[in-house]
């Protein structure tokens, strides 16, 4: 059974939201601000997917987003009672993997962490047994795993998603509509910025590594560039 930290000051929403994940099948740990997120997080050590609320004291969402990606790839789902594009944006910049502006639907929001466990527990075409090789990086599909040369690179459930869409096909394009429906799936309401965004962490992450072979193709999407001087 996953379990599932959900971090909200408003007790009302954060039992709300832990009602519709207990039905559906999910073990749940709440936390009223950030700080105690952050801390049960750490203190459980079997967390599979986080659900943070960005407005609450101590630490905000953003901030235990940022702390926990310091330690862990979890998924990571925040709310928030405001749209504007900077709270989008912000959020991704810290490390979360999905956005969800309140009110919502808590029946919507499962499914939302049913998709994202999905992806993060086998990722796209992890049954094909297949090991990637490519200049010193390494995707391991069916474990999940990238290494370059012998260090492990800790990415997120969409980082890794992004990755391994690109190396599974090199030197094609993908423009930003492609990677939002095939990775974020068609019913997400961002915009192309978030795949903007999510790119320039896996490049970041990927470091020398990943300035050669990420590539931005202006005007019409991105590649991985097996091919370098």
């Amino acid at each position: 059974m996953s379990k599932i930290l959900v971090a909200d000051d408003e007790a009302l929403i954060r039992r709300l939201v832990c009602d519709y994940l207990k039905k559906a099948g999910y073990e749940t740990v709440e936390a009223v601000d950030g700080k105690d997120a952050v801390e049960k997080f750490t203190l459980a050590g079997d967390i599979s997917l986080v659900v943070c609320d960005i407005m609450m004291p101590e630490y905000d969402g953003w901030e235990v987003t940022a702390k926990i990606r310091e330690k862990s790839s979890v998924p990571i789902i925040v709310l928030t009672a405001r749209s504007q594009e900077f709270d989008e944006l912000h959020s991704f910049e810290s490390g979360a993997d999905d956005f969800v502006t309140k009110p919502f639907s808590p029946s919507v929001l499962v499914k939302r962490v049913e998709a994202l466990l999905k992806r993060s527990s086998s990722g796209p075409d992890s049954g094909s047994g297949e090991v990637i090789n490519c200049d010193g990086l390494t995707v391991n599909l069916p474990a999940h795993t990238v290494f370059l040369g012998s260090a492990e690179i800790e990415l997120t459930a969409k980082e890794y998603d992004l990755l391994v869409k690109l190396i599974t096909s090199p030197d094609r394009i993908f423009s930003r509509d492609n990677l939002l429906d095939s990775i974020w799936g068609i019913d997400f309401t961002g915009d192309s910025r978030t795949v903007d965004s999510h790119v320039a962490r896996l490049r970041t992450k990927l470091g020398d590594w990943g300035n050669r072979h990420v590539k931005t193709v202006y005007g019409a999407g991105y590649k991985i560039e097996v091919k370098t001087p």
